[in-house]
């Protein structure tokens, strides 16, 4: 009986997946493939919609909440209460700065009853170094980057953490996104071009490479291939990859589409000898006589470069295959993005300066997908879902956004403030929406609570970093070449050749924050790596969450846990002194940012005495038993649900 349901059960999904086809088929039977997208919502100009009116007037803070009531309202349903003060504050300073607000954070804010006190918050949060480590963090997730080149060897991209400090700067002076854009494609093209907009393309280099490939020249399209994509995904949310081969079957994406774009990246080469990767160095002529002045390590970046201004023809591939050439392609567009004609690339003097009029095209206001791919980001970031859900697919197939009127008003917003994030942030965090309570309940006859705030775990680096934090051993120090934190031997062990490419940073560097560590692709910390740290051969929108019980075993057994417990206890003697209660809130204040109930003191304490006594029981001497036992209810807190999700 069991396998006659699976059979069926077979037969019923490939029946489905064949009518799927055939009715897409005849929805655009007779259409061109620029034709079946004309009319689709992303592909058309971002509108300036009317803020829609409400009942309940008092509810908005911000012209987002009027989209959101509105959609409420007409469902019949009504927002969630508003979180407490503690939950808020420990919501936006994880979500703004990837750590938890300390104590003396905590008393500030519940003192402030001033309407500006949450504000305050927000802008001093936006205004730290740690956002740049949040958010940077959030946007090397899409362009996947790592610093090794995967396959077998998995061999050590030089300097590409030059990539990752510009990153994070770039997030904390706020650099408009326009600029950011142009700058990672074509840094080295730009007019006012210097050292930091050549380090921003590495960006193109960041993608996996085979350092001893089967067959050359489809390698070489490979990596071309990964440029294009990674492109189009990031700043368009297109996946116009699938049409290498053949016209793409469900995107309005021909495959002579996809080489006029491959036509774009042709021109770039690979610093190497042989198979060898190189670096290259940067610098305009007044910064290298500026650093020879001084006496100063030229820099050098992992970047790709252009032999000049002539670039070589590139031919439309079928199958994809390099040794099947067809007609000749030159620099295009996708036709179903392009509106009205525009003059083709324009050569430079030291490079063909393709990519910068790729570059200037994305991020032409104009274009219909840019500023709205990147604010549906944030929101993703901020709400654990996007308004656009399949945030790397804005095409036919992405799922279409759940309010596509406040999507619009929030990417004319960020165009006409300049493209910049930060105002975006502010907007979002100081919203009614952004501060509900994630509980949800009954709030009247057939009426359910709704808001699109959800709880949501942590990120595995905003867990080891706030593990860290709350221990008191966070290095703050930026910026660098990366740190290579100790990895159990079972894990170095699990190479070709063991532990090769992973250094050995002391206790104090290893402490660094998690975006400074070492982001080797057959290697992860395995704190992260549990937590669901993504692929990084390719662009990752979101993060998976997963629960299993590895993740268990290693948080109560693992090395680092244990040592930041033992850490976290010396902080609560060394702060608190030897006063049980006071060691106990202390705790709760740091690692959970309350203080605890009754009950919950009352636990504790029952807990600390008994573990002491079995230490001791075990042990046969009072000696540390005391500490001993405080490192385990310290280690049970950094294991709490509490601790590692955002309420």
């Amino acid at each position: 009986m069991t396998l006659r349901r699976i059979t069926i059960g077979l037969i019923q999904l490939v029946l489905v997946g064949s009518l799927g086809q055939t009715m897409h088929g005849t929805l655009y039977a007779g259409k061109s493939l620029a034709e079946r997208g004309k009319d689709h919502w992303a592909f058309q100009p971002v509108h300036q919609p009317a803020i829609p009116a409400v009942h309940d007037r008092a509810w908005i803070r911000s012209p987002i909440d009027a989209f959101v009531l509105a959609r409420l309202e007409a469902a019949g349903l009504r927002p969630a209460p508003f979180a407490d003060k503690r939950t808020l504050l420990r919501r936006v300073h994880l979500d703004l700065i990837g750590l938890p607000p300390t104590p003396a954070e905590q008393r500030a804010f519940l003192a402030d009853n001033s309407p500006e006190a949450f504000p305050k918050v927000v802008d001093r949060l936006l205004a730290r170094p740690e956002y740049g480590e949040r958010w940077g963090r959030h946007w090397l997730d899409v362009v996947r980057y790592a610093e090794s080149n995967g396959y077998e060897r998995d061999g050590t991209k030089p300097s590409a953490w030059r990539y990752r400090d510009y990153v994070l700067d770039a997030f904390n002076e706020d650099k408009s996104y326009d600029r950011f854009v142009q700058e990672q494609i074509a840094g080295d093209e730009l007019p006012d071009w210097n050292s930091q907009t050549q380090i921003a393309t590495t960006f193109l280099r960041l993608g996996t490479w085979d350092d001893e490939p089967a067959n050359p020249a489809v390698d070489r399209y490979d990596q071309l291939d990964d440029v294009l994509g990674v492109t189009a995904t990031a700043f368009l949310g297109l996946t116009i990859r699938c049409a290498r081969c053949h016209n793409h079957k469900f995107e309005p994406f021909s495959q002579a589409d996809y080489y006029r774009m491959l036509a774009v990246f042709q021109p770039l080469k690979r610093p190497r000898i042989g198979r060898k990767e190189l670096e290259w160095a940067i610098g305009t002529d007044e910064e290298k006589a500026a650093w020879k002045q001084h006496g100063q390590e030229a820099p050098k970046a992992y970047i790709w470069y252009e032999g000049g201004s002539t670039a070589p023809v590139t031919h439309l591939l079928k199958r994809g295959n390099p040794n099947l050439e067809a007609e000749e392609v030159t620099p295009g567009l996708p036709a179903v993005l392009v509106h009205r004609q525009t003059p083709g690339p324009t050569a430079l003097a030291h490079s063909t300066g393709r990519r910068l009029w790729l570059a200037r095209w994305l991020t032409d206001k104009a274009n219909p997908l840019t500023a709205r791919v990147m604010v549906n980001r944030v929101w993703m970031q901020h709400f654990g879902k996007g308004l656009a859900a399949t945030g790397n697919d804005f095409g036919l197939m992405g799922e279409p956004p759940s309010h596509p009127a406040l999507l619009d008003w929030l990417a004319a917003r960020f165009v006409a403030e300049g493209w910049r994030l930060k105002p975006i942030h502010r907007l979002l965090v100081l919203s009614s929406t952004y501060q509900t309570s994630s509980a949800t309940g009954k709030v009247g006859r057939g009426t359910r609570s709704s808001t699109l705030w959800r709880q949501r775990r942590l990120e595995a680096e905003a867990v080891r970093d706030s593990v860290l934090a709350v221990s008191g051993q966070l290095n703050p120090q930026m910026h660098g070449p990366s740190v290579y934190p100790a990895l159990p031997r079972a894990v170095l062990e699990g190479q070709s050749r063991p532990g090769d490419g992973w250094g050995k940073s002391d206790a104090r560097q290893a402490a660094r924050r998690s975006i400074y560590v070492f982001a080797k692709r057959s290697l992860a910390l395995p704190e992260l790596e549990l937590l669901d740290t993504p692929d990084n051969t390719s662009s990752c929108e979101q993060r998976m969450t997963s629960t299993t019980a590895p993740q268990a075993l290693t948080f109560l057994n693992g090395a680092f846990l244990h040592e930041q417990a033992a850490h976290f206890a010396d902080r609560l003697r060394r702060e608190a002194g030897d006063d049980k209660a006071a060691q106990i809130r202390l705790a709760f204040e740091l690692a959970l940012c309350r203080p605890p109930s009754p009950a919950e003191s009352k636990l504790a304490e029952t807990f600390l005495q008994r573990q002491q006594r079995q230490i001791e029981s075990e042990t046969h001497s009072v000696g540390d038993a005391g500490q001993r036992a405080l490192a385990a209810f310290c280690l049970v807190l950094l294991n709490t649900n509490a601790f590692v999700y955002l309420d």
